[in-house]
């Protein structure tokens, strides 16, 4: 039987993350949504990659940013929903 992952990080390099963000965002969007310099001033996937493999905080923000395009507003269906009161039972 294959073993297969849920975890939308398994097998994604840091580099192929920063790309598919760079993609969705931009690097303009990318700075609007992380604010560090890597992606404000002459951003490139090579500068950013050395900056975030050694910056532990600055990759854990943009881990958190990948999961949370990845998830998207449907995809954790454990989250709460807000209901009006006239649609509660």
């Amino acid at each position: 039987m294959p073993n297969f992952s849920n975890d939308p990080m398994h097998g994604m390099t840091l580099e192929n993350i920063l790309i598919e963000l760079e993609e969705r965002y931009g690097w303009e969007g990318l700075a609007d949504r992380i604010d560090i310099n890597c992606f404000k001033k002459d951003p490139s996937i090579k500068s950013s990659l050395k900056f975030l493999r050694r910056t532990p905080w600055a990759r854990s923000k943009v881990e958190a940013l990948f999961l949370e395009m990845k998830e998207g507003p449907w995809g954790n269906t454990n989250k709460k929903v807000w209901k009006p009161e006239s649609d509660k039972d």
